[in-house]
């Protein structure tokens, strides 16, 4: 199964196939834009409260640090997802929002049939795909067994080691001026880890919001993975989610998954460790 579904693709899937389709949209007003519209049969997921296990401390994992397994398996079991169930995750920020997130995290607990919408919810409306403000019902199913994150991440520590080595890649997918540190909207402090190398995640895309093809994406990354070895190779963002855009791309492009660093930027900043800026 192809990581990503487009509009079309979708609409002709759930005609003959029963998927459970989530809206993982974040930001401070998501859950009351779902309750006005999302697309049929949608259900909610919320990365702050579902995705997360948010601590009081964010310099600990940072801003989105991995939920337990326990409380992850609860999420899924609460949206009648069972091993053999067809996902497909949306958001409103092709992918980068949460739906790469949710896609990573449900990989990762060995989970197969799982696809992101390619152009989100925008794309799907414009493809057709209804809309409905209905409370959408899950159905019921047994508990979710996950026995561990299958999937590479790094720690702070870790990426104190990584960094020290001769060769390796830290690739930052946050927005050009943040990686500078000309301006820090969310954390405390502007800059970029030392040595790392920014490819924003809107580079995954072309002009219309779609992931580009993985001929595209592949020459990308496999240039800047070039002579580093798999295990030296780390993808970040601010708190974790949207790196996940990168990740996601990749599996695109049928390239082996780097490391997540899941605390990304908000641990690193709040942790006095060195920053680097460009003017």
């Amino acid at each position: 199964m192809t990581p990503i579904i487009t509009p079309n693709q979708l609409l002709e899937t759930v005609q003959t196939n029963s998927i459970v389709l989530v809206d993982a949209t974040n930001s401070p007003t998501a859950y009351q834009n779902y309750q006005q519209y999302h697309l049929q049969g949608a259900l909610f997921v919320d990365v702050n409260t579902q995705l997360a296990d948010i601590k009081e401390d964010v310099s600990i994992g940072g801003r989105h640090p991995l939920p337990t397994l326990e409380q992850f398996s609860k999420t899924l079991s609460h949206l009648g997802i069972t091993l053999e169930t067809w996902v497909v995750v949306y958001d409103d920020k092709n992918g980068a929002n949460a739906a790469a997130r949710f896609w990573w995290m449900l990989r990762s607990t060995g989970h197969q049939k799982v696809q992101v919408l390619s152009g989100g919810i925008q794309a799907a409306i414009q493809a057709g795909f209804p809309t409905s403000s209905a409370v959408e019902v899950p159905t019921q199913v047994e508990s979710y067994p996950i026995s561990h994150w299958q999937w590479p991440t790094i720690d702070l520590q870790g990426m104190d080691e990584m960094i020290q080595k001769e060769h390796f890649v830290v690739i930052d997918v946050r927005e050009s001026a943040r990686f500078k540190g000309a301006t820090e909207p969310i954390d405390l402090v502007a800059g970029h880890i030392p040595g790392a190398t920014n490819i924003p995640f809107t580079a995954n895309l072309d002009a219309k919001g779609f992931f580009l093809s993985p001929e595209a994406l592949k020459t990308k990354y496999e240039k800047a993975f070039e002579n580093i070895p798999q295990e030296h190779r780390v993808v970040h963002c601010g708190s974790g989610v949207t790196a996940c855009h990168t990740l996601l791309a990749l599996a695109v492009a049928d390239l082996p998954l780097p490391k997540l660093y899941v605390g990304s930027w908000s641990e690193w900043s709040r942790n006095n460790r060195e920053i680097d800026v460009e003017n």
